[in-house]
């Protein structure tokens, strides 16, 4: 399907807390209540999750979009979003999903209700466990930073909220991308596209050599390029708002889950927030563990640079940059920020 070139955006970015849950590939929702957002005077953190869920998806929209497959009933996507007190600034951390982490004595396994002790894992298994709950405590543990909200959405909701932005969204490569697990083929250039394709285009990790930290940086790219768009239309019209804002959130319960009124609270606080003061990073990762017998091939965080990343963050500063972060083993997993405005597409 091919879209027209939008008109050139009226005004600088959107909300990015909110829609970087447009990455997340997860099920699950937002809850109703609590009704007020916190106002912290660190600044606002707000958990963004994806779960491998193909629920509600047709037959033929897992064929089409290659979205069949085993679901791994886990968190493919973690993004940690902090929102400045002065509402000026937005930090987005993504953790990739092998990261080695350790899950807490005395969580009920929500599979099987068995009582489990402290045990290594993947920190995606966190929600596999104990759900959101669980996802939140172990971020929490693993970051030193408290989770004031949490969204979490499927594939889905992802394909509607994608689809409720008139005209489609575009990705962009410099490079020929292949992935034959998602069935994505894009020549260099710049693409239009809805929501199925867009899901594609996520959960793709083997196009182009990067493993995890290549989708992680498709996912930034395009959260970016998805708040450009809404400048078309959507901002303009509070009901379409509205509406996109309910499809993102869905109408589950999950604990801090956020609320469509929430949402619609941070986009009119970060309404003019331009593209170069939202910065985007993986967290720093020092290489690979030796394989765990249960758990396999895991990351492991450069601790240092992990704890100067989230202790700026707990202090409501900048992320730091590049050089002040030990280098990793894995030149593809290096810790580099960028900020929003070097992602647009062209």
């Amino acid at each position: 399907m091919k879209f027209p070139r939008p008109r050139p955006a009226r005004r600088p970015l959107l909300a990015a807390t909110a829609l970087a849950a447009l990455t997340a590939l997860a099920p699950g929702a937002l809850a109703l209540a609590p009704t007020g957002l916190p106002a912290p005077e660190k600044g606002l953190n707000l958990l963004v999750v994806g779960i491998d869920s193909r629920k509600n998806v047709t037959p033929e929209e897992k064929e089409r979009f290659h979205l069949g497959g085993h679901e791994c009933d886990c968190t493919d996507v973690m993004m940690l979003v902090h929102v400045s007190a002065a509402n000026d600034r937005v930090e987005i951390v993504s953790m990739p999903r092998d990261s080695l982490t350790t899950l807490p004595a005395g969580h009920v396994d929500r599979r099987t209700g068995q009582t489990h002790p402290a045990h290594p894992a993947k920190i995606n298994n966190a929600w596999a466990e104990g759900g959101s709950s669980l996802a939140v405590e172990t971020v929490e543990s693993r970051t030193g930073l408290p989770v004031h909200r949490y969204l979490e959405i499927d594939f889905r909701r992802f394909m509607d909220t994608v689809d409720r932005v008139d005209g489609g969204v575009p990705i962009c490569t410099e490079q020929p991308l292949k992935d034959p697990s998602t069935a994505i083929d894009l020549q260099p250039g710049t693409k239009w596209v809805a929501g199925g394709e867009a899901l594609q285009y996520v959960r793709s990790r083997k196009a182009d050599g990067k493993m995890d930290f290549g989708r992680i940086q498709k996912q930034q790219q395009f959260v970016v390029n998805t708040l450009r768009r809404l400048h078309d239309g959507i901002l303009d019209d509070p009901a379409a708002l509205k509406a996109f804002a309910a499809t993102l959130r869905g109408t589950g319960a999950v604990e801090r889950g956020i609320s469509t009124a929430e949402l619609l609270t941070l986009a009119a606080h970060l309404r003019d927030l331009p593209p170069e003061r939202m910065e985007f990073a993986t967290v720093p990762v020092r290489g690979f563990n030796p394989d765990i017998e249960g758990v396999g091939s895991t990351l492991a965080w450069d601790e240092e640079g992990a704890a100067e990343v989230f202790g700026r963050l707990a202090e409501d500063r900048p992320l730091p940059a590049a050089e002040a972060v030990a280098p990793s083993e894995i030149p593809v997993g290096a810790y580099k920020p960028s900020k929003g405005s070097s992602l647009i597409c062209p």
